[in-house]
């Protein structure tokens, strides 16, 4: 718009110019044409001047002719301008028009995108009103996935009942058969030895009739057939066609060297052959230990009591008992992949709870009873299923599910001094910006375990080189060099390495009631007990 105005500013100014030339030019010519015929008529007259005059207007008539010519070459120049000019208001109308229809094509393409931009915004909503279904479908989906699971455990674990339940069916059975026999053969003692084989082999199927056994017949003149029926009767059954053409009585078993045990017999695994060592031994000193009678599917539902569920498979693979459990070592949860130092410390209190009970298999209380009415020798028997049923009694129930499979029973609760509320919030998943649920925690924790216990608890947490026990830590085995292995040769099966929970044990005394110097006598375990687990502590640091 600024062009076209100083454009037609050019074309006015020449215009002006143009019209001021032939005016003068006008002027002019009527000037010579009216003075000529006067100066003619007075030149006459007057001689002289008039020439004078005549010379003067034709010098002013030159000088007007230079002037005109000069206006007409500068009108010229100025109509050249103003053709260039027009051929630049051509050029620039052509590029203003060019340019309207840029923009008009640029408003066309602004409006279709805005309309694509709506209608991906639709689709953007779609998707996330999709998403959000699917989220919900998937949520669903794990609950039923997670449900599922649930049902397909609790299935194998029915299972595994029925199998017990199967198997104690036949045990009684079989101590009914023994009883009858016994009521028959009992009349003098001379028919005591004179019993068949197969009567005997009825009469050692049943755990409570060994003593009976060891005191009409001793092991080492028990037949090959008693033997081998002895070996599928302790779960070891895969070995009994091998013992069968190695053994020759009982006497061949109780003199045989580990070495010959896996030569003859395969007995490559570890644990099997340390069940059968433990269980030579009894014989070998008549002595029947109350562990005895708990066999490997017990363990199983022991390890459901104490929460740790996971490894049932490599016990019952293990075919660990009740002896084993009061012989168990380190190295050999290690060997039944056991790795968490929570989990070692969890099975050794678990231990130290049966070793107080005198191995009695119904000691730990599953049921819950009067929260109000606890003491510290209530706790100390609580099973894992127990503390979840207290974690619901003081409105902590959406965290009770976290503690299945870790390892917390009453046992772990009470004898652990490293176990505080701090460690059962972390086994919780309570976060630990939740104070008021932590504080509320701490609280019910407390009053749990009594006052007793919790400044036992206090004094060794403040105790110089304490480290805190955390669910992460792991428990690594001892490095032994080559002259350990060879005197670990010549030690016999209770003498090989450190139990994990000794036996020389007694009652806690925060249970009883009676005064105590140091953690270790609360906890009622002896310094070997002690110094297991101040290395389970380091071995968990050191990781």
């Amino acid at each position: 718009f600024n062009r076209n105005r100083i454009i037609q500013g050019l074309w006015a100014l020449c215009v002006m110019i143009l019209s001021v030339s032939l005016s003068s030019l006008l002027i002019v010519n009527i000037t010579l044409t009216t003075c000529e015929p006067q100066v003619n008529v007075q030149g006459s007259g007057n001689g002289e001047s008039y020439q004078e005059r005549l010379s003067r207007l034709e010098g002013d008539k030159e000088s007007l002719v230079l002037q005109v010519g000069v206006l007409t070459d500068q009108v010229e120049a100025q109509g050249e301008k103003i053709r260039h000019l027009e051929n630049s208001l051509g050029e620039y109308q052509h590029k203003l028009n060019s340019t309207e229809e840029m923009l008009q094509q640029e408003l066309l393409n602004r409006s279709s995108l805005e309309s694509q931009k709506l209608g991906l915004m639709e689709e953007v909503s779609c998707l996330k009103l999709k998403l959000g279904n699917m989220e919900e479908k998937h949520i669903k989906s794990a609950e039923r996935q997670h449900k599922a699971e649930n049902l397909l455990q609790e299935l194998k674990m029915l299972k595994h009942r029925i199998e017990e339940l199967e198997q104690e069916k036949m045990q009684y059975e079989q101590k009914l058969k023994v009883t009858q026999v016994l009521q028959h053969k009992c009349d003098c003692e001379s028919q005591r030895h004179t019993f068949c084989p197969k009567v005997v082999v009825h009469i050692f199927q049943s755990n409570s009739c060994c003593d009976q056994l060891c005191a009409y017949t001793p092991f080492s003149m028990w037949t090959t057939e008693q033997v081998c029926g002895w070996l599928e009767d302790t779960g070891m059954g895969q070995y009994v066609s091998l013992a069968r053409q190695w053994v020759d009585s009982g006497q061949t078993l109780l003199s045989a060297t580990p070495q010959e045990l896996e030569k003859e017999i395969c007995i490559k695994h570890p644990l099997h052959r340390k069940k059968l060592q433990l269980a030579l031994r009894a014989f070998s000193n008549k002595t029947m230990e109350k562990s005895s009678e708990l066999d490997h599917i017990w363990v199983t539902r022991w390890l459901d009591d104490v929460g740790l569920p996971q490894y049932k498979d490599q016990f019952y693979e293990s075919k660990v008992d009740g002896r084993m459990l009061q012989y168990l070592t380190v190295n050999d949860l290690l060997f039944l992949k056991v790795t968490s130092q929570l989990h070692h410390l969890s099975i050794k209190c678990a231990i130290h709870v049966l070793h107080v009970n005198k191995f009695n298999p119904n000691c730990l209380r599953r049921r819950p009873g009067d929260e109000n009415k606890t003491s510290p020798s209530e706790v100390v028997q609580w099973s894992n299923h127990r503390v979840m049923e207290w974690l619901r009694s003081v409105d902590l129930a959406e965290y009770a599910p976290n503690l299945r499979g870790s390892g917390v029973h009453g046992g772990l609760i009470i004898l652990e001094p490293r176990f505080q509320s701090e460690t059962l919030a972390m086994l919780l998943n309570i976060p630990p910006q939740k104070t008021l649920l932590r504080r509320h925690l701490a609280t019910n924790f407390n009053s749990l375990v009594g006052p007793q216990a919790q400044q036992e608890k206090q004094e060794f947490a403040n105790a110089s080189g304490h480290a805190p026990l955390t669910t992460t830590a792991k428990v690594r085995p001892k490095k032994l060099g080559f002259t350990h292995f060879r005197q670990l040769r010549k030690l016999r099966v209770d003498e090989s390495a450190d139990f994990i929970c000794p036996m020389d044990t007694g009652t806690p005394p925060a249970l009883t009631g009676t005064p105590q110097g140091t953690y270790g006598s609360f906890r009622g375990i002896s310094p070997n007990l002690a110094r297991d687990s101040d290395r389970l502590e380091n071995a968990g640091s050191k990781n």
